[in-house]
């Protein structure tokens, strides 16, 4: 397929430069394809009320996503547990690295109430990565799940988790308490991993992943482009997911949250995420949403099989 980007959607390397200062010392203009129009909308606007009324927290907003209109009209809302200081310091995330503070007992009944009075009908919920504590946070998330699905019985849920070191007795917490999905991203390709998820593993992800589907998990996952992958790794990766029972997956565009973080090395067009889209569904996929404002819960409603 013709490459359609234009010219200036590349960033070019110098040899021997260092690509966080490229970024920073010139400001790259975004294609056409990534403005994207305010949210609007009747179920918008009274879900945005309630979140100020109430003062709600959603990674929807505090995230700023793009897509925030569209799901919130659907009836889906992202809500992020377990504080917001990560253990981990990945070099596209923009939360805050540190030391976390003390884990909220509160909480799983707090967000059960959120998806209530903002009448959520399907809830993805997500979480930093809590690497100091015992179970990396799994029991938080147990009670989580069972405290919306106890509040709101009609609602379904998404479970984007973090990998728990691979520890499969923290992860049989997450498949015993059974929502309807659980994902966990792999972000990138295979060589680009370290650099991307600097503490994360490649090979341990895809682990996690199959320990799910093997548990009978409806598994999901995702990756980023722009950050210097070839096709090859990309189909790679799909491929790696679908060995390990990835039934849905999901392709967007890196943009780079601030200047300290990895820069974008290229704009993907639409007509190259389209492809992948179709590579993806021909490796048996059972969706793929591929497009360059795709984000992890993005149309997470359809996700249930």
């Amino acid at each position: 397929m013709k490459n359609t980007d234009p010219k200036w959607h590349k960033v070019s390397l110098l040899k021997g430069q260092n690509q966080t200062n490229i970024l920073s010392k010139k400001k790259y203009k975004k294609p056409k394809w990534l403005k994207v129009k305010l949210p609007t909308g009747q179920a918008y606007k009274n879900i945005r009320s309630l979140t100020k009324k109430y003062n709600l927290h959603t990674i929807c907003e505090s995230g700023n996503c793009p897509n925030m209109g569209e799901c919130w009209g659907a009836g889906t809302a992202t809500f992020m547990i377990l504080g917001n200081i990560c253990t981990r310091s990945c070099g596209f995330c923009n939360v805050k690295t540190g030391r976390p503070l003390p884990v909220d007992f509160e909480e799983p009944r707090k967000v059960a109430e959120s998806v209530r009075i903002m009448k959520v009908k399907h809830a993805v919920i997500t979480s930093v990565d809590r690497d100091e504590l015992k179970d990396g946070g799994a029991s938080i998330w147990a009670k989580t799940i069972n405290a919306i699905r106890s509040v709101n019985p009609k609602t379904t849920m998404e479970t984007l988790i973090p990998d728990f070191k691979g520890n499969k007795a923290d992860l049989q917490k997450i498949i015993n308490a059974s929502p309807e999905v659980v994902s966990h991203n792999m972000e990138t390709v295979k060589r680009l991993t370290k650099k991307v998820r600097i503490q994360a593993k490649y090979e341990r992800s895809l682990d996690v992943l199959k320990y799910l589907a093997d548990n009978g998990m409806n598994t999901k996952s995702g990756i980023m482009l722009g950050l210097g992958e070839k096709e090859e790794e990309i189909i790679e990766t799909m491929n790696d997911l679908r060995k390990v029972g990835v039934q849905i997956m999901t392709i967007g565009q890196y943009l780079q949250p601030t200047k300290k973080h990895l820069p974008v090395i290229d704009f993907i067009s639409p007509d190259k995420f389209k492809k992948y889209e179709k590579i993806g569904l021909s490796l048996g996929f059972k969706h793929v949403e591929s497009g360059p404002l795709v984000r992890s819960s993005y149309h997470a409603e359809k996700h249930i099989l």
